[in-house]
């Protein structure tokens, strides 16, 4: 049993050192300093922002009246909401006659295609109806608050002609710190960084070029997906074009879940890797090696006290507390660095005090199980509710909706999937 402990231990330290790695590679690119882009001669091309809408959020007035204040030349939105009579639209109609906004389109859904999700159909809806006068496509979830100066800073890595994609992330900093938002914090500190060297790039927060449409066959695997992050990036991949990750295009989300909340947001996004992003194997290779490393590091600690194996006790407990504490301070220069980009926009970023800090580290057990259980639970996954509407899964082209019906509130979901 010592040598197993000992042989344990040492693959806790290479994951951490594995990891170490990819934090600090993903941190060196967030403390770039962003260019300046406020000269007369910034790239900001034609855009079209697109926002597709099921159901009233927490921060969906927020979210429109940031987008009517953006610092660009040449804009517009465009709302696709599910029904007239769904509540999005009364939010965004009362801040647009607030405003008298005057580069704003509103539509309904109007094909309810039975072949992908209903943000993609609403997506490709809203892209149908530009003009060859839009360069840029911008894509926005309804839970992200945009800073004034986001969308030229989106746009901006796009000047390369090397670059079909530019994306920021999300950042959790929950007003109320309860234990299903610490758990989801914990989790996307991971996920930003997987996604990072991965190459899936959050469509919450993402601008592409639409010559891209005419380079691909995107909007055609678009029309059969269901997520959109993986789909687009797979077809830029074709394409032989590459994503930007955009620093301070970090968006925070101060909203709070509940753990079930978290667990189906959970299986939902790990979803979308499943059916269209080929590192999908690696993601779960990651999930099982640190997953049974941990737990396996457990068992033969109480299996060694139980037995006073003081040795085996050692190396097991040691490389278990070197691992955790290795995540805590890994999360550090993370916190810091996100902060730091969202105090210079002069948003609030005091969330974390030293209770909650202390939260934080007492979740990270909870969140590995979580984590892994979701994990595990997507292999078996072949329906899936999202707001409302229930979707069939028989492989990455084969996406059915097998009901659907007008939006209700019940607080099923996560509070974090603010769109479609």
């Amino acid at each position: 049993m010592n040598e197993l402990a000992t042989l344990t231990f040492w693959i806790l330290l290479g994951l951490v050192g594995g990891q170490g790695l990819m934090v600090l590679g993903w941190l060196r690119v967030l403390v770039r300093r962003t260019a300046a882009l406020e000269s007369d001669d910034a790239y900001c091309p034609r855009a079209a922002v697109i926002l597709c809408l099921r159901g009233s959020d927490p921060f969906l007035t927020d979210c429109v009246e940031a987008l009517l204040d953006q610092d660009y030349p040449e804009y517009e939105i465009r709302f696709v909401v599910d029904r007239r009579e769904d509540p999005a639209w009364q939010v965004v109609e009362e801040v647009l006659q607030q405003r008298k906004a005057t580069n704003v389109r509103i539509d309904p859904l109007r094909e309810r295609r039975g072949t992908c999700s209903l943000k993609i159909a609403s997506m490709l809806q809203a892209i149908s109806g530009l003009d060859s006068s839009h360069e840029v496509v911008v894509l926005l979830d309804s839970d992200t608050i945009a800073h004034r100066t986001w969308l030229r800073e989106l746009v901006a890595p796009l000047a390369d002609e090397r670059v079909g994609a530019a994306a920021g992330n999300r950042w959790y900093m929950p007003a109320d710190a309860s234990c299903g938002s610490l758990v989801r914090y914990l989790w996307n500190v991971a996920a930003v960084v997987q996604m990072y060297w991965y190459g899936i790039a959050w469509g919450g927060s993402m601008a592409l070029k639409t010559s891209v449409f005419d380079r691909s066959d995107l909007l055609d695997r678009l029309a059969h997906a269901f997520g959109e992050d993986s789909t687009i990036c797979r077809a830029l991949v074709r394409a032989k074009l590459r994503v930007a990750f955009v620093p301070s295009a970090m968006m925070v989300n101060r909203e709070t879940c509940d753990v079930p909340g978290f667990f189906h947001f959970l299986q939902r996004q790990l979803l979308t890797v499943r059916l269209h992003n080929p590192w999908w194997w690696a993601v779960v290779g990651h999930g099982i090696v640190t997953s049974a490393a941990q737990l396996f590091a457990l068992g033969l600690l109480l299996v060694a006290l139980l037995k006073t194996e003081w040795e085996v006790a050692a190396w097991a407990g040691g490389g278990l507390a070197l691992y955790l504490a290795a995540m805590v301070l890994l999360m550090v220069p993370m916190e810091i660095g996100v902060q730091r980009i969202v105090r210079a926009r002069r948003e609030p970023t005091g969330w974390l005090n030293g209770a909650t800090a202390l939260r934080v580290m007492l979740a990270i057990p909870l969140t590995q199980v979580i984590y892994a259980a979701g994990l595990v639970s997507t292999f078996f996954v072949r329906i899936h509710q999202w707001r409302g509407i229930v979707y069939q899964f028989d492989g990455a082209r084969s996406v059915r909706v097998i009901e659907d019906r007008p939006y209700v509130d019940t607080h099923s979901d996560s509070q974090t999937a603010t769109s479609l």
